[in-house]
């Protein structure tokens, strides 16, 4: 299959052109940051449909603020009565799920509703639960402290109570990707040590997924409703390589990139996956695998930060300036090169822009948890 390293021209200051997305009539632009004050920072976690952002502002001193953003628009989140609060995913309905403070100082789980307000989500009988992933009924999958202080996987029930998914036998599991079949991913750990993504389907229970060739540990990131499951693994000679699992075989998409150590993040209704490489100790690139060809983008046209890709094909994260972070976005696949043409079809192609109008998405946000921070965890 075909490696592509890309290079496209480096984005301009203010609003860049990002993509014509086919389901919708309007060109979308993208806006670095959520116009957050100078010394802030920002990062994308997720995007619905609708263009509202789920993301995060931190701030100069490290506090960090689960928001919204909109038309130009932040809105704040709040807590659960504590300091901090961060995004993680947000649905068609506009239901964002994410962890926040509560006044003790721990972090719990939320749900957060514009008409009701931020929801404490609970534990499994510990004092601490994350939120990672909410399908479009609202079904939410994160993990949860224990009675015995042990992370476990979980989704919610009808009630929103948390299901305790288990572990693979040993003592923690994490949640990180959910569908509407109510199909959770993750990675937990085994009877020996070692941590394996896992797929945990109802009625059926948590089944391991296993590594590629030669690896020890894995780690399952996302899946989508057709049940194409996306993540990490080790491999033989210990590099960490980004994979795409069917239900049957593990496709390596390390190998396709070829160098460097990979970590997919997500996966839209169409298979294609997204996720970030590191070669050589340099800041991490963007690398989107669709339609059996691999292309990694070059590093100022990329994120820092890949966080998601939705089914319109708009990759959401952050960039880094090189002191702070600033919600982006960029398009999977890049404009096609522009032809010559003459004073007519300019004319012509400007009448036509505005008739259908221009959907601008500002879009902007930071901060460095994915899965990022969630390699040292599995490690």
């Amino acid at each position: 299959m075909p490696l592509r390293f890309a290079c496209f021209p480096a984005p301009r200051l203010g609003l860049l052109l990002l993509a014509a997305i086919p389901t919708a009539s309007a060109t979308i632009y993208a806006e670095r940051g959520f116009g957050e004050r100078d010394g802030n920072g920002s990062i994308a976690s997720d995007l619905n449909p609708a263009g509202l952002v789920a993301g995060i502002i931190m701030e100069e001193e490290g506090r960090r603020r689960a928001v919204t953003y909109q038309h130009g628009r932040i809105r704040e989140l709040g807590t659960l009565g504590g300091n901090e609060g961060f995004t993680k995913a947000i649905n068609t309905h506009g239901v964002v799920v994410g962890s926040a403070q509560t006044a003790a100082g721990a972090w719990h789980a939320f749900r957060f509703e514009a008409a009701g307000g931020m929801r404490d989500l609970g534990t499994l009988g510990g004092t601490s639960s994350y939120a990672t992933a909410i399908t479009r009924d609202g079904m939410i999958a994160g993990y949860a402290d224990t009675s015995a202080g042990d992370f476990h996987a979980f989704v919610t029930k009808a009630d929103h109570s948390l299901q305790d998914l288990g572990t693979l036998g040993g003592a923690s599991s994490y949640a990180s990707g959910l569908n509407a079949h109510g199909v959770v991913v993750g990675t937990a750990q085994r009877g020996d040590g070692y941590r394996r993504a896992f797929v945990y389907r109802p009625g059926t229970g948590m089944q391991e997924i296993g590594t590629l060739p030669g690896g020890r540990i894995s780690s399952a990131t996302a899946i989508n409703d057709a049940g194409m499951i996306v993540g990490a693994s080790e491999t033989e000679k210990r590099r960490w390589h980004a994979f795409a699992w069917d239900g049957k075989r593990m496709l390596d998409l390390g190998a396709l990139i070829g160098q460097g150590d990979s970590y997919a993040t997500a996966v839209n209704a169409a298979g294609h996956v997204v996720g970030s490489v590191n070669i050589k100790g340099f800041e991490p690139m963007t690398f989107v695998y669709k339609e059996g060809v691999m292309t990694v983008r070059r590093r100022d046209d990329g994120l820092y930060l890949t966080n998601k890709i939705t089914d319109a094909g708009l990759v959401v994260g952050a960039i880094y300036t090189g002191h702070k972070f600033q919600a982006f976005a960029v398009p999977s696949q890049a404009a096609p090169a522009p032809q010559r043409s003459n004073p007519f079809d300019w004319l012509l192609t400007t009448i036509l822009i505005s008739a259908s109008g221009v959907l601008l998405y500002k879009l902007q946000r930071n901060y460095r948890m994915g899965l990022l921070g969630a390699r040292t965890r599995f490690m």
